[in-house]
Protein backbone atom coordinates (compact mmCIF):
# COMPACT_ATOMS: atom_id res chain seq x y z
CA UNK A 1 0.00 0.00 0.00
CA UNK A 2 1.05 3.29 -0.22
CA UNK A 3 -0.85 6.80 1.35
CA UNK A 4 -0.15 10.40 -0.95
CA UNK A 5 -0.08 12.88 2.44
CA UNK A 6 -1.35 16.73 0.93
CA UNK A 7 0.84 18.40 3.48
CA UNK A 8 4.15 18.55 5.14
CA UNK A 9 3.50 20.04 8.79
CA UNK A 10 3.45 18.36 12.12
CA UNK A 11 0.30 15.84 10.97
CA UNK A 12 1.28 14.97 7.73
CA UNK A 13 4.76 14.21 8.78
CA UNK A 14 4.52 12.45 11.75
CA UNK A 15 1.26 10.17 9.57
CA UNK A 16 4.55 9.40 7.92
CA UNK A 17 6.48 8.36 10.80
CA UNK A 18 3.66 6.19 11.66
CA UNK A 19 2.98 4.52 8.52
CA UNK A 20 6.21 3.50 8.45
CA UNK A 21 6.61 2.38 11.93
CA UNK A 22 3.73 -0.04 10.57
CA UNK A 23 5.25 -0.82 7.73
CA UNK A 24 2.94 1.19 4.78
CA UNK A 25 5.03 3.38 2.53
CA UNK A 26 4.13 7.11 2.28
CA UNK A 27 5.39 9.66 -0.13
CA UNK A 28 4.63 13.42 1.45
CA UNK A 29 4.22 16.25 -1.05
CA UNK A 30 4.63 19.78 0.27
CA UNK A 31 4.08 23.13 -1.45
CA UNK A 32 6.03 25.09 0.07
CA UNK A 33 9.35 25.28 -1.87
CA UNK A 34 12.08 23.97 1.19
CA UNK A 35 10.11 22.83 4.99
CA UNK A 36 11.26 25.98 6.82
CA UNK A 37 11.15 26.93 10.90
CA UNK A 38 8.22 29.09 11.06
CA UNK A 39 5.64 30.08 13.52
CA UNK A 40 6.55 30.85 17.24
CA UNK A 41 5.86 29.03 20.06
CA UNK A 42 3.67 26.15 20.90
CA UNK A 43 2.43 23.66 23.39
CA UNK A 44 2.71 19.76 22.49
CA UNK A 45 0.39 18.30 25.57
CA UNK A 46 1.09 14.40 27.02
CA UNK A 47 -1.34 13.01 25.17
CA UNK A 48 0.83 14.00 22.01
CA UNK A 49 4.36 13.34 23.72
CA UNK A 50 3.27 9.99 23.88
CA UNK A 51 2.86 9.18 20.58
CA UNK A 52 6.20 11.00 19.70
CA UNK A 53 7.99 9.37 22.13
CA UNK A 54 6.52 5.70 20.45
CA UNK A 55 8.60 7.04 17.82
CA UNK A 56 11.56 7.86 19.64
CA UNK A 57 11.64 11.78 18.92
CA UNK A 58 12.04 12.29 23.27
CA UNK A 59 15.67 12.40 23.19
CA UNK A 60 15.23 14.54 19.97
CA UNK A 61 12.74 16.71 21.54
CA UNK A 62 14.73 17.42 25.04
CA UNK A 63 17.77 19.10 22.62
CA UNK A 64 15.87 21.69 21.40
CA UNK A 65 12.88 22.31 23.79
CA UNK A 66 12.07 22.74 27.53
CA UNK A 67 9.72 20.39 29.77
CA UNK A 68 7.09 22.45 31.04
CA UNK A 69 7.08 22.46 34.74
CA UNK A 70 3.73 24.65 35.98
CA UNK A 71 1.47 26.98 34.60
CA UNK A 72 -0.20 29.93 36.38
CA UNK A 73 -3.08 31.65 35.37
CA UNK A 74 -3.43 35.29 36.08
CA UNK A 75 -5.77 38.56 35.73
CA UNK A 76 -4.10 41.72 33.44
CA UNK A 77 -2.58 43.27 37.10
CA UNK A 78 -0.77 39.79 37.76
CA UNK A 79 -2.73 38.55 40.71
CA UNK A 80 -2.90 35.07 40.86
CA UNK A 81 -6.11 33.05 39.82
CA UNK A 82 -5.20 29.25 39.56
CA UNK A 83 -1.35 27.80 39.45
CA UNK A 84 -1.20 24.09 38.79
CA UNK A 85 1.91 21.41 37.82
CA UNK A 86 2.12 20.43 34.18
CA UNK A 87 3.37 16.83 32.38
CA UNK A 88 5.44 14.79 34.54
CA UNK A 89 5.47 17.58 37.55
CA UNK A 90 1.49 17.26 37.22
CA UNK A 91 1.34 13.39 37.36
CA UNK A 92 0.87 12.48 33.93
CA UNK A 93 3.08 9.64 32.16
CA UNK A 94 4.71 12.18 30.22
CA UNK A 95 5.51 15.41 29.83
CA UNK A 96 4.39 18.66 28.30
CA UNK A 97 6.61 20.21 25.78
CA UNK A 98 6.83 23.60 25.03
CA UNK A 99 8.68 24.15 21.65
CA UNK A 100 9.32 26.72 18.70
CA UNK A 101 6.64 25.03 15.90
CA UNK A 102 9.24 25.42 13.31
CA UNK A 103 12.10 23.41 15.49
CA UNK A 104 9.13 20.81 15.95
CA UNK A 105 8.14 20.36 12.43
CA UNK A 106 11.53 19.97 11.59
CA UNK A 107 12.26 17.59 14.25
CA UNK A 108 9.85 15.64 12.58
CA UNK A 109 10.91 16.17 9.12
CA UNK A 110 14.70 15.10 9.94
CA UNK A 111 13.33 12.04 11.06
CA UNK A 112 11.56 10.95 8.26
CA UNK A 113 14.10 11.70 6.05
CA UNK A 114 16.40 9.32 8.00
CA UNK A 115 13.99 6.51 8.08
CA UNK A 116 11.88 7.14 5.09
CA UNK A 117 14.83 8.40 2.66
CA UNK A 118 15.40 11.21 1.02
CA UNK A 119 12.70 10.66 -2.00
CA UNK A 120 10.19 10.55 1.04
CA UNK A 121 8.99 14.38 0.72
CA UNK A 122 8.68 16.27 -2.15
CA UNK A 123 8.84 19.65 -1.75
CA UNK A 124 7.76 22.45 -3.90
CA UNK A 125 4.45 20.11 -5.27
CA UNK A 126 1.04 22.03 -5.42
CA UNK A 127 -1.94 19.50 -5.52
CA UNK A 128 -3.31 20.14 -8.96
CA UNK A 129 -6.27 17.81 -8.61
CA UNK A 130 -7.03 14.10 -8.17
CA UNK A 131 -9.84 11.28 -8.98
CA UNK A 132 -10.40 7.46 -7.31
CA UNK A 133 -11.78 4.54 -8.87
CA UNK A 134 -11.89 0.43 -7.90
CA UNK A 135 -8.32 0.45 -7.55
CA UNK A 136 -6.59 3.32 -6.33
CA UNK A 137 -6.13 7.27 -5.99
CA UNK A 138 -4.73 9.53 -9.09
CA UNK A 139 -3.15 12.86 -7.78
CA UNK A 140 -1.75 15.61 -10.38
CA UNK A 141 1.39 17.66 -8.65
CA UNK A 142 2.72 20.94 -10.48
CA UNK A 143 5.10 22.82 -9.73
CA UNK A 144 4.05 25.59 -6.59
CA UNK A 145 6.74 28.62 -7.90
CA UNK A 146 6.42 28.48 -11.43
CA UNK A 147 2.95 26.22 -12.25
CA UNK A 148 4.13 24.29 -14.91
CA UNK A 149 2.91 20.48 -15.16
CA UNK A 150 5.21 18.60 -13.00
CA UNK A 151 4.14 15.00 -11.83
CA UNK A 152 1.39 12.31 -11.75
CA UNK A 153 1.22 10.02 -9.03
CA UNK A 154 -1.03 6.88 -7.81
CA UNK A 155 -1.48 5.47 -4.67
CA UNK A 156 -4.09 3.28 -2.55
CA UNK A 157 -5.44 6.45 -0.26
CA UNK A 158 -4.57 10.16 -0.23
CA UNK A 159 -4.97 11.74 3.22
CA UNK A 160 -5.46 15.77 2.82
CA UNK A 161 -3.02 17.24 5.94
CA UNK A 162 -2.78 20.32 4.28
CA UNK A 163 -4.16 22.79 7.15
CA UNK A 164 -6.88 25.23 7.64
CA UNK A 165 -6.89 26.19 4.02
CA UNK A 166 -6.97 22.54 2.72
CA UNK A 167 -7.11 21.90 -0.89
CA UNK A 168 -8.34 18.19 -0.71
CA UNK A 169 -11.08 19.53 1.58
CA UNK A 170 -12.87 21.88 -0.57
CA UNK A 171 -12.75 19.56 -3.16
CA UNK A 172 -15.66 18.30 -1.46
CA UNK A 173 -16.78 21.49 0.79
CA UNK A 174 -16.50 23.72 -2.18
CA UNK A 175 -18.82 26.75 -0.32
CA UNK A 176 -17.13 26.13 2.75
CA UNK A 177 -15.99 29.84 2.46
CA UNK A 178 -13.21 31.58 4.66
CA UNK A 179 -12.82 30.57 7.90
CA UNK A 180 -14.62 31.49 10.47
CA UNK A 181 -13.22 34.57 13.20
CA UNK A 182 -14.45 36.32 15.80
CA UNK A 183 -12.30 39.77 15.65
CA UNK A 184 -9.52 38.40 17.68
CA UNK A 185 -5.88 39.21 16.32
CA UNK A 186 -3.35 36.69 18.17
CA UNK A 187 0.68 38.93 17.46
CA UNK A 188 3.31 36.16 18.59
CA UNK A 189 6.85 36.83 19.07
CA UNK A 190 9.77 35.21 20.75
CA UNK A 191 13.56 36.31 22.54
CA UNK A 192 16.00 35.16 24.46
CA UNK A 193 15.04 36.66 27.96
CA UNK A 194 16.27 36.31 31.43
CA UNK A 195 14.32 32.98 33.14
CA UNK A 196 11.53 33.77 35.18
CA UNK A 197 10.37 31.76 38.13
CA UNK A 198 11.39 27.83 37.74
CA UNK A 199 12.60 28.39 34.33
CA UNK A 200 9.88 26.04 32.86
CA UNK A 201 7.03 28.17 33.59
CA UNK A 202 4.03 29.10 31.95
CA UNK A 203 1.63 32.45 32.25
CA UNK A 204 -1.42 32.84 31.32
CA UNK A 205 -2.87 35.95 31.73
CA UNK A 206 -6.24 38.53 30.92
CA UNK A 207 -9.51 36.65 29.07
CA UNK A 208 -10.73 36.52 25.70
CA UNK A 209 -10.78 40.03 25.35
CA UNK A 210 -7.08 40.59 26.17
CA UNK A 211 -5.22 37.99 26.69
CA UNK A 212 -1.72 37.04 26.97
CA UNK A 213 0.59 33.75 27.12
CA UNK A 214 4.16 33.84 28.33
CA UNK A 215 6.55 30.74 28.20
CA UNK A 216 10.03 29.87 27.79
CA UNK A 217 10.41 27.21 25.03
CA UNK A 218 14.20 26.51 24.76
CA UNK A 219 17.44 27.22 26.25
CA UNK A 220 19.00 30.57 26.04
CA UNK A 221 22.65 31.45 25.39
CA UNK A 222 23.51 31.51 29.12
CA UNK A 223 22.22 29.19 32.27
CA UNK A 224 19.98 32.35 33.47
CA UNK A 225 18.29 33.29 30.04
CA UNK A 226 15.78 31.27 27.86
CA UNK A 227 14.41 31.78 24.43
CA UNK A 228 11.16 33.08 25.55
CA UNK A 229 7.79 33.16 24.06
CA UNK A 230 5.08 35.51 24.04
CA UNK A 231 1.40 35.70 22.50
CA UNK A 232 -1.01 38.81 22.57
CA UNK A 233 -4.82 38.44 21.77
CA UNK A 234 -6.94 41.53 21.53
CA UNK A 235 -10.28 41.57 20.24
CA UNK A 236 -10.09 44.49 17.54
CA UNK A 237 -13.13 44.15 15.65
CA UNK A 238 -16.27 43.53 15.29
CA UNK A 239 -16.30 39.97 12.81
CA UNK A 240 -19.72 40.04 11.28
CA UNK A 241 -18.12 43.93 9.84
CA UNK A 242 -14.97 43.21 8.70
CA UNK A 243 -12.81 40.46 6.97
CA UNK A 244 -10.06 39.21 8.70
CA UNK A 245 -6.51 39.34 7.43
CA UNK A 246 -4.75 36.30 6.52
CA UNK A 247 -4.21 33.83 8.42
CA UNK A 248 -0.27 32.94 7.85
CA UNK A 249 2.68 31.58 10.19
CA UNK A 250 4.60 33.81 8.07
CA UNK A 251 2.72 37.00 8.12
CA UNK A 252 4.69 39.68 9.94
CA UNK A 253 3.13 41.77 12.29
CA UNK A 254 3.75 45.69 13.37
CA UNK A 255 5.81 46.22 16.23
CA UNK A 256 4.13 49.67 17.21
CA UNK A 257 -0.02 48.12 17.12
CA UNK A 258 1.68 45.39 19.57
CA UNK A 259 3.49 47.14 22.02
CA UNK A 260 0.43 49.41 23.25
CA UNK A 261 -1.82 46.23 24.22
CA UNK A 262 1.54 44.73 25.79
CA UNK A 263 1.75 47.75 28.16
CA UNK A 264 -1.79 46.99 29.37
CA UNK A 265 -0.10 43.39 31.03
CA UNK A 266 1.61 43.51 34.73
CA UNK A 267 3.55 39.97 35.03
CA UNK A 268 5.76 39.16 38.56
CA UNK A 269 8.95 39.53 37.31
CA UNK A 270 8.54 40.11 33.75
CA UNK A 271 8.41 43.35 31.90
CA UNK A 272 6.13 42.44 29.39
CA UNK A 273 6.31 45.92 27.41
CA UNK A 274 10.16 45.70 27.36
CA UNK A 275 10.04 42.05 26.61
CA UNK A 276 7.95 42.35 23.43
CA UNK A 277 10.17 46.01 22.19
CA UNK A 278 13.04 43.58 22.48
CA UNK A 279 11.89 41.13 19.84
CA UNK A 280 13.30 42.21 16.59
CA UNK A 281 10.11 40.36 14.70
CA UNK A 282 6.46 39.69 15.33
CA UNK A 283 3.93 37.55 13.85
CA UNK A 284 0.33 39.09 13.38
CA UNK A 285 -2.48 35.46 13.07
CA UNK A 286 -6.22 36.01 13.64
CA UNK A 287 -7.74 33.44 15.29
CA UNK A 288 -9.83 31.12 13.12
CA UNK A 289 -11.62 27.69 13.46
CA UNK A 290 -14.01 26.48 11.28
CA UNK A 291 -17.62 24.69 11.79
CA UNK A 292 -17.36 20.98 12.31
CA UNK A 293 -17.84 18.22 9.17
CA UNK A 294 -20.42 16.04 8.13
CA UNK A 295 -17.54 13.54 7.27
CA UNK A 296 -14.00 13.62 6.81
CA UNK A 297 -13.79 10.47 4.20
CA UNK A 298 -15.05 10.45 0.79
CA UNK A 299 -13.34 6.30 -0.48
CA UNK A 300 -10.16 6.47 -0.45
CA UNK A 301 -9.66 10.32 0.50
CA UNK A 302 -10.07 11.53 3.88
CA UNK A 303 -8.39 14.69 6.06
CA UNK A 304 -6.31 15.18 9.32
CA UNK A 305 -5.61 17.70 11.50
CA UNK A 306 -6.49 21.14 10.30
CA UNK A 307 -7.61 20.16 7.48
CA UNK A 308 -10.10 18.28 9.13
CA UNK A 309 -10.97 19.63 12.43
CA UNK A 310 -9.25 23.51 12.66
CA UNK A 311 -9.44 24.57 16.29
CA UNK A 312 -9.89 27.70 17.87
CA UNK A 313 -5.79 28.13 19.05
CA UNK A 314 -6.98 28.10 22.90
CA UNK A 315 -5.73 25.07 25.11
CA UNK A 316 -2.61 24.21 23.39
CA UNK A 317 -4.36 21.27 21.28
CA UNK A 318 -4.01 21.80 17.87
CA UNK A 319 -0.46 20.24 17.09
CA UNK A 320 -1.21 17.47 20.01
CA UNK A 321 -4.95 16.15 18.03
CA UNK A 322 -2.87 16.20 14.36
CA UNK A 323 -0.45 13.89 16.37
CA UNK A 324 -3.36 11.90 17.65
CA UNK A 325 -4.93 12.05 14.18
CA UNK A 326 -1.80 10.29 12.64
CA UNK A 327 -1.56 7.56 15.24
CA UNK A 328 -5.47 6.54 14.53
CA UNK A 329 -5.61 6.75 10.99
CA UNK A 330 -2.21 4.64 10.97
CA UNK A 331 -3.51 2.06 13.47
CA UNK A 332 -6.97 1.61 10.86
CA UNK A 333 -4.96 1.13 7.84
CA UNK A 334 -2.49 -1.10 9.31
CA UNK A 335 -5.17 -3.29 10.45
CA UNK A 336 -8.17 -3.02 8.27
CA UNK A 337 -8.64 -5.21 5.03
CA UNK A 338 -9.34 -2.92 2.57
CA UNK A 339 -8.29 0.65 2.72
CA UNK A 340 -11.98 2.25 1.84
CA UNK A 341 -12.97 0.25 5.19
CA UNK A 342 -9.92 1.84 7.19
CA UNK A 343 -11.38 5.11 6.44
Amino acid sequence: MTVLIVGGGIGGLTLALMLHRKGIRSVVYEQAPQIREVGVGINVLPHAIKELAALDLLPALDAVALRTKELIYINRLGQKIWAEPRGLDGGFDYPQFSIHRGRLQKLVHDAVIERLGPDAVRTGLRLGGFFQDEGGVTAHFVDSRFGKSSETVRGEVLVGADGIHSVVRRYFYPEQGRPSWQGVLLWRGATEWPKFLTGRSMYIGGGMGAKLALYPIAPGSTPETRLTNWAIGIRVADPAATTPPVDSWSRTGRMDEVVPYAARFKVPGVDVEALVRATSTCWEYPMCDRDPLPRWSFGRVTLLGDAAHPMYPVGSNGAAQAILDARCLSDMLARSEHPMLAL
